[in-house]
């Protein structure tokens, strides 16, 4: 039978989209699931890297810079005992001199302990809970750890050692002794006294070990030095010395001083053997009479000296200092102290000969000199005198003469002198012939004209208020120290002149004030001007002449023959002069006060015609 069926069809159900809470609550599932199953990962990780180093030393850890990573301790000790060598492979050398002693550091005392570093290795990640043994670890994997080994030091050892090695070094201080017996010298020599200062050289080998390093220690030696080490020199130096003679050499043969000789038996007196316990300087010297000595160089020193000189210079008036325009000379003088040194020493060197010792002198006035340090400030006199008329020879006189003192400085309180400063009167130094005043004449002589520069100075220390110490005037008037600036004669002025005639006369004045005195002069065709430089103390100057007195006329002319001059050649030399006595007075003031006075007398000849003529020549009448 058949049956019928009816087919029923179902339509489907329309599709809902699922709701975003429902994926929210999926996609939390799955974060939640994977973050339990990482979880769960790095737990099998972690029980895993624990159970491996259970009994084994964490990864990064080292001892000494040896790695220990994954070691058990026993593993750990025997890789330590076969890596740490330093005690047997290392070398200390003490040294002395040229002697040397090698060790190695175990000899010394000097061990690891390795099981203690091993164990403070072990500990590390271990024993401070969980989470700070983790966060070690993971930092000895990361910058590692390093532990330092544990050291042993028995320094006993190296003290046994060094005891050892002291007792082939050290000796025994010896003092030297000396002693006669008749001619025979007995000597006892020396010995310093050394020993090892064994503390102070442990002290130094502590480094090494601290470094782990090699090297070299030289011992610390204490030494004893005897007072007196030595004696034999000194007893064959005084046999040496008296040898022969001793000969003392010029410092410079060119003075054309010495040689001097010191006679062998003269020497005996002299010499002599002292002991001496001095620190530094003791033994037994060989000395001489320092004093005899020095007496005997004093007698030749004045001819081995040669005399400083200070520079000259001028005032800038605009700077108001001192300039330079000609340099000083260091002078030369016998050192007589070093000199004597030098000979002794020669002595005691065992010498026969020395050369004497010269030193320098310096000047008072260097080249550096300031204005202040001398206490020259200012303009305080300037003199003058005029000579129109001279002939070109008189005027060259002047001018080199005058430049002799341009420059120069007089100290305080001394006397200064013309005829020191005064330059060797010859031709080859630049004077020329002209008049001078010879006995009772006038005559062509080097250097006529000088009179005028002595008569400047005198006139203007006079006049500046200084202390006059040596004047001579002229034999008689002349009519050049009495011009004035107009060239006319102004017979005020007689009895102001001034000669000199080196060495027999001579101009001095003194400066009695406590600062120096700049001379300066400047000479022309016609008038020399002196100037003064120094600080005024305050003084001025007051004065009065009695004029032209005692007027005697001149004598008859005087007539003398000329050998140079032709037959009938009469030529006149001298011209008359009426004879004269003036006074002129002085009063010195200081701050209104009169300081001093003085009075300068002068006599002056009555002084004839002077002619000279020529062999043969009738003067008759004239």
């Amino acid at each position: 039978m058949t049956e019928d069926t009816t087919q029923i069809q179902v339509a489907p159900a329309p599709t809902t989209p699922p709701k975003r809470a429902d994926i929210k609550k999926q996609l939390g599932f799955v974060f939640i699931f994977g973050f339990l199953l990482a979880l769960a990962a790095l737990f099998v990780i972690v029980i895993s890297f624990e159970s491996k180093h259970e009994n084994a030393i964490y990864p990064g850890v080292s001892v000494n810079g040896i790695d220990l990573s994954g070691l058990t301790v026993g593993q750990a000790v025997v890789k330590l005992n076969g890596s740490l060598t330093y005690p047997k492979q290392g070398q200390i050398f003490f040294t002395d001199g040229d002697s040397s002693w090698a060790f190695n550091p175990g000899q010394l005392g000097y061990s690891f302990e390795p099981i203690s570093a091993v164990q403070q290795a072990y500990q590390v990640g271990r024993g401070q809970g969980l989470l700070a043994d983790l966060t070690d670890q993971f930092l000895a994997m990361r910058s590692g750890v390093s532990i330092d080994p544990s050291v042993v030091y028995d320094q006993r050892e190296a003290y046994a050692i060094l005891q050892e090695i002291a007792r082939q070094i050290d000796k025994p201080m010896i003092e030297a002794a000396i002693s006669l017996e008749g001619t025979e010298v007995k000597v006892t020599t020396g010995q310093i006294g050394r020993r090892v200062d064994i503390p102070a050289t442990l002290k130094k080998l502590e480094p090494f070990f601290l470094t782990q390093t090699s090297g070299t220690i030289p011992l610390v030696i204490e030494e004893t030095t005897p007072v007196i080490m030595d004696v034999q020199a000194t007893a064959e130096l005084a046999k040496s010395v008296l040898s022969q003679d001793f000969t003392i050499q010029p410092a410079d043969p060119a003075f054309g001083a010495g040689p001097w000789v010191i006679k062998a038996e003269d020497l005996a007196s002299l010499l002599q053997l002292e002991r001496n316990n001095e620190a530094g300087t003791a033994g037994y010297h060989l000395s001489v009479n320092r004093q005899s000595l020095l007496n005997y160089l004093g007698s030749i020193a004045p001819s081995l000296r040669v005399e400083p000189v200070n520079a000259r210079m001028i005032f800038n008036d605009e700077r108001r200092e001192i300039e330079v325009i000609q340099n000083a000379v260091i002078g030369k003088g016998l050192d007589l102290e070093r000199s004597v040194d030098q000979i002794i020493e020669q002595l005691q060197a065992g010498q026969h000969e020395a050369t004497l010792i010269m030193q320098e002198i310096e000047p008072a006035i260097k080249d550096d000199t300031t204005a202040a340090s001398l206490g020259i400030t200012e303009l305080i006199y300037e003199g003058h005198s005029y000579y129109y008329g001279s002939s070109a020879d008189r005027i060259q006189n002047i001018r080199t003469s005058a430049a002799s003192f341009h420059g120069v400085f007089v100290a305080p309180g001394e006397v200064f002198s013309m005829a020191k400063y005064l330059t060797d009167i010859s031709l080859e130094n630049g004077y020329a012939e002209a008049i001078i005043i010879v006995g009772d004449q006038s005559v062509q002589g080097i250097g006529g004209g000088i009179c005028q520069v002595s008569t400047t100075l005198f006139r203007t220390a006079f006049f500046a208020g200084f202390p006059i110490v040596e004047r001579h005037p002229h034999a008689y008037r002349v009519s050049y120290y009495e011009l004035n600036a107009n060239g006319w004669v102004d017979t005020n002025l007689a009895g102001l002149d001034a000669t000199v005639y080196v060495p027999v006369v001579d101009f001095k004045f003194r400066n009695d004030t406590p600062y120096w005195i700049l001379m300066e002069t400047y000479a022309t065709d016609n008038s020399l001007t002196w100037k003064f430089y120094s600080t005024s103390d305050g003084r001025s100057v007051d004065w009065s002449t009695t004029g032209i007195t005692n007027v005697t006329p001149p004598p008859e002319p005087v007539y003398r023959e000329d050998p140079t001059l032709p037959t009938g050649t009469i030529k006149q030399v001298d011209w008359a002069v009426n004879g004269a006595t003036v006074s002129v007075h002085r009063v010195v003031y200081k701050d209104g006060s009169v300081y001093f006075t003085d009075d300068i007398h002068t006599t002056y000849m009555p002084w004839p015609d002077g002619y000279n003529y020529g062999p043969g020549t009738d003067i008759g009448d004239h």
